[in-house]
């Protein structure tokens, strides 16, 4: 681990979504912080918490941001629930009809 990495206070992942009016409930329900991919980081060591965000200027685009305690605690969710990701993954397959890797961000002490 760097210098960078060891001053970090979080660790964030960032997406992008784009989502059809008539799905958008059912978006909302599934990526919000009471859904199931909420139910699935909250097992890991290391989650923090997730953020959905709805743009205001415009309509049917979101932003989810899952923040974790660090990038090893991130790495290892990946790790240890690679399939039960991807099977969660393919079970919410069309809700967006666009997703985006924005990035990842450590947080930075100020």
């Amino acid at each position: 681990m760097n210098e960078t990495d060891e001053r970090a206070m979080s660790y964030s992942v960032i997406w992008e979504y784009f989502v059809p009016e008539d799905r958008r409930a059912d978006f909302e329900a599934a990526y919000g912080g009471t859904g199931p991919w909420v139910d699935l980081f909250e097992e890991a060591e290391g989650f923090l918490g997730t953020w959905l965000l709805r743009d205001k200027e415009h309509q049917g685009r979101y932003l989810s941001h899952d923040r974790w305690a660090n990038r090893a605690a991130y790495d290892s969710f990946k790790r240890a629930f690679a399939e039960r990701y991807e099977e969660l993954d393919r079970q919410l397959d069309g809700l967006s009809t666009r997703e985006n890797y924005i990035g990842a961000y450590d947080e930075v002490a100020g």
